[in-house]
This record gives C-alpha cells, sequence and structure tokens, in this order.
C-alpha cells in the first residue's frame, strides 16, 4: 500500500503547477485523499481534500487557486495549483483520510512521500 506523490517543482509567482498522487497497492476510488503542505520551520496543515464520492473541499487560502480532482481509471489524485504565491512554497503530501469541511483531511491513513514545491522569482 503506498502513495507516490510527483510534480513540484519551481514555479514564479502566479504560476501553476499539478501535482499527481498515484496508488499502488489498494484502489483508491474508495478512499478519500488529501493534500498537506509543510514550510520549514511550520506545522503541516491541510490544503485540499477529495471524497471517495468526488467532494471537494479546500483551504480558505487556497480557494479559487487549486483544483482537486480524481480520475479512478488512473488510480490517481491530482492539485492544479494555479496563480501560485510564495507562500505556497512548500513540501507537499498526500494521504488517504477522511475529508472534513475545511479542506483537512481526518483520521489519515497511508502518507506518501513529499514533493518539494518552490514558489520564487
Amino acid at each position: 500500500v503506498q502513495l507516490q506523490a510527483s510534480g513540484g517543482g519551481l514555479a514564479q509567482p502566479g504560476g501553476s503547477l499539478r501535482l499527481s498522487c498515484a496508488a499502488s497497492g489498494f484502489t483508491l476510488a474508495y478512499k478519500g485523499i488529501g493534500w498537506f503542505r509543510q514550510a520549514p520551520g511550520k506545522e503541516r496543515e491541510g490544503v485540499s481534500c477529495i471524497s471517495s464520492g468526488g467532494g471537494t473541499y479546500y483551504k480558505d487560502s487556497v480557494k479559487g487557486r487549486f483544483t482537486i480532482s480524481r480520475d479512478n481509471a488512473k488510480n490517481s489524485v491530482y492539485l492544479q495549483m494555479t496563480g501560485l504565491k510564495p507562500e505556497d512554497t512548500a513540501a507537499y503530501y498526500c494521504a488517504t483520510g477522511r475529508c472534513s469541511v475545511t479542506g483537512v483531511a481526518r483520521d489519515i491513513g497511508t502518507w506518501g512521500q513529499g514533493t518539494q514545491v518552490t514558489v520564487s522569482s
């Protein structure tokens, strides 16, 4: 049972990146999937979550800029990030869990490894 996050990199302010979270060893369609991020010296925070039924939830600071989606045929979840800001710089992680309306996934089961996102000019 494993989650593999990818797609991070360097983006300019206002730019875009698309993160992917691919599952192996289990069927991701039956799981809620959350994205978290952790900046240096800060606590990990929930960013967005998508339920097994397709419901989507976002942290207030990313609403209108980030879009979470899933492709069950590819056993993957995506986080499309647009309008990136320097404060979005962090290591991003995906995890299985139960979505809350605040965009934070709870009752975490499996964590993926992080993918670094750096927003800088």
